[in-house]
């Protein structure tokens, strides 16, 4: 992991300790970069309540109740689709935060309309979705995973101390 991928962590982890809140993940593209980088600062257990990675479409469905039609409407690499995959990890976990993450790591699968690098990260919090992000990254696959976990990380840090 990077280093600052890992004091990123950190700093998330004395966050949700002071606040003692708990949170989850849903992750598509980061394939569990996300609630892994999570988990490894100490004492993780009391914050982190589970994750899913949900690589395919069915997964997205079945265990976090995307709805096909929004798959249909949108496709998987959506900000409706990241919405729909945080509270669909709030509601399978109970978590105080879920994020989501879905998107196109690379470095193939991207079109003119949804390049390699594009992705969307949702948060959702106590009182439901608080927000989605669209970002576009530049890099190599496992460096788009990283980044996109950096930013999910940043965006829980932000509603944390908001």
């Amino acid at each position: 992991m990077s280093r600052d991928l890992t004091a990123l962590s950190q700093r998330v982890n004395a966050a949700l300790i002071a606040n003692g809140g708990t949170v989850c993940a849903a992750e598509s593209c980061t394939g569990g970069l996300l609630l892994s980088t999570l988990t490894d600062c100490a004492g993780s257990s009391a914050y982190v309540e589970g994750g899913v990675v949900s690589y395919s479409n069915v997964a997205k469905m079945r265990i976090l109740g995307v709805g096909e039609d929004t798959l249909m409407a949108h496709g998987a690499v959506s900000g409706e689709v990241a919405a729909e995959m945080a509270g669909g990890a709030q509601a399978l976990f109970g978590a105080d935060y879920a994020l989501s993450v879905t998107g196109i790591a690379g470095p193939g699968g991207g079109t003119a309309e949804k390049p390699v690098g594009l992705t969307f990260i949702g948060l959702a919090g106590p009182d439901g979705l608080l927000r989605v992000e669209r970002r576009v990254w530049d890099r190599d696959r496992i460096g788009n995973k990283v980044a996109s976990a950096e930013a999910a990380l940043e965006m829980l840090l932000h509603s944390l101390r908001d």
